[in-house]
């Protein structure tokens, strides 16, 4: 890192921003204030790390919290002379109390203990079970070399996540972040998080944000990379660190940061999600192999086809592979046992006689996919689609997408008697509902799927709550959907089904 002298030559409330230099200055002393309390709502457990029992003979002191952030150091630092006084600054600690800060508000609300350290890139190999996030804040444009980019994306792909703050709300931070991640991610966009996502409501209720200066809009705007079912990367384009950290940012005015009270609310469902969905990224990154079509797969063998979109369609890597493992030798029909990726753009489905179609966010299917998919129905195909994580915006996809697909034919409830319920190879009465979907639908006793009949038989199958994730056997916190038990009797259930009508 290189250390520089660089002369402030712009008073306060004159600045124009015209470079990204100009937003490098002083972001203001954090006002002395009393405690910041934000009430909780689900807590969670600590992450599973070794102890080490003290002697009796040794003095006991409180140990060490376990790392949750580690703070990643990039950039330059400079000497300035502001009024007089000279001033230090670093790209990549312009609020320097912000993780304690947000570490001591999310220990409070959610009644954990972590800590935070300093992580320099070079020589770092990334361990997302000792330090699940690293966090990355600036306002200039952010200045990595490859093998530091090449860490981070090896962080990301081993489990663990990146959160990066445009403190101020820095347009050159900002846009900088984002085209790194194309680099990074290029099969991965950036997409903004929708408002029922768990981010927003992990352990306290994000509805509408409030802004110290500059509001753009009553909404957070957070930008997400998915991988699996968890966010990956997520940028905030408008500062967190000035509100965890109070600095007023007297020098930027046009700068756009979130309120204290949103900032806060923010940082401790942040905290709180990092902790739920530690393992479940774990377990998310263990790699799954796809298998390439057969040169002549067995006629009477069912192939798991998912099928691809623009949208975030690969929600749970792995699940599919362990109900089609559940599958071996517990049902009369013969199942692949591997799942099988295809474009429906541009790859056809003859002789497919099941496609599983699920996802996150606005998923867009192309007049090419909607004629394929009618070719793959009209031929005694059966789609089953599923609105991974329960969330509303991929279940208002999912409808509009089904009525360009089979227009005037409408979905309707599936009885709890039908026999895919009942007489399948594992009837499924009572339906066991994770605690977010009993909360969002507390008079929900059986099965949620909806379906469209061709020539008597149910050829599209949609779940508006989550059936994937509970073949897994991981935690997906704020989830809806269904329990593993049910999950997995249902999936079964459908694929004979599927083979059989």
């Amino acid at each position: 890192m290189m250390k520089r002298l660089l002369p402030l030559l712009l008073a306060a409330g004159a600045l124009a921003a015209a470079s990204e230099n100009d937003w490098f200055v002083p972001l203001g002393p954090p006002p002395k204030a009393a405690p910041r309390h934000i009430s909780g709502g689900e807590s969670f457990p600590p992450l599973p790390l070794p102890a080490t029992p003290l002697r009796r003979s040794e003095r006991k002191k409180d140990p060490a919290p376990p790392k949750l952030i580690g703070k990643v150091v990039w950039g330059e630092t400079a000497s300035l002379e502001v009024d007089g006084n000279a001033t230090e600054l670093a790209d990549w600690n312009l609020c320097p109390a912000d993780l304690q800060s947000l570490l001591r508000m999310s220990g409070q609300a959610l009644s954990v203990r972590y800590g935070a350290q300093t992580v320099t890139l070079a020589g770092y190999d990334p361990d997302p079970s000792a330090v699940p996030l690293l966090f990355i804040s600036g306002t200039r444009r952010l200045r990595m070399d490859a093998d530091q980019l090449a860490t981070l994306r090896l962080h990301v792909q081993r489990g663990g996540m990146l959160v990066f703050d445009s403190v101020a709300g820095s347009p050159w931070f900002t846009e900088s972040v984002r085209e790194t991640l194309a680099k990074l991610f290029p099969d991965r966009p950036l997409r903004r998080i929708p408002a029922d996502h768990p981010i927003y409501h992990a352990a306290v209720d994000v509805a509408k944000a409030g802004f110290g200066r500059n509001p753009p809009g009553d909404q957070a705007a957070l930008e997400g990379v998915y991988i699996g079912s968890r966010i990956g990367v997520l940028l905030s384009p408008y500062g967190l660190g000035c509100g965890w950290d109070g600095r007023p940012v007297p020098m930027l005015k046009q700068a756009v940061f979130f309120d204290v009270e949103t900032a806060g609310r923010i940082g401790v469902n942040l905290v709180a999600y990092a902790l739920g969905y530690a393992q479940a990224g774990l377990e998310e990154a263990k790699p799954e192999l796809f298998g390439a079509a057969d040169a002549a797969p067995p006629s009477d063998e069912l192939v798991f086809t998912q099928l691809t979109h623009e949208g975030h369609w690969d929600v749970h890597p792995g699940a599919a592979a362990a109900l089609l493992r559940r599958s071996a030798g517990t049902l009369a029909v013969r199942v692949s046992l591997r799942r099988q990726a295809l474009n429906p753009d541009k790859d056809p489905l003859t002789g497919r006689t099941f496609a599983w179609l699920t996802g996150l966010d606005d998923a867009r299917l192309s007049d090419n996919a909607i004629a394929n998919l009618r070719r793959f129905l009209d031929a005694g195909g059966t789609l089953v689609v599923n609105n991974g994580l329960g969330l509303a915006t991929f279940d208002a996809a999912a409808r509009r997408e089904l009525a360009r697909l089979l227009p005037g034919q409408a979905l309707k409830p599936i009885p709890a008697d039908h026999p895919m319920l009942a007489a399948g190879p594992f009837p499924v009465g009572q339906a066991q509902l994770t605690p977010a979907a009993r909360a969002a639908e507390p008079e929900l006793k059986t099965p949620a799927l909806e379906g469209i009949a061709i020539n008597g038989d149910i050829r599209v199958i949609y779940s508006r709550l989550d059936l994937e994730a509970g073949w897994t056997g991981c935690e997906f916190p704020m989830m809806k959907g269904y329990e593993g038990d049910t999950a997995t009797a249902l999936g079964l259930n459908l694929i004979v089904y599927a083979a059989t009508h």
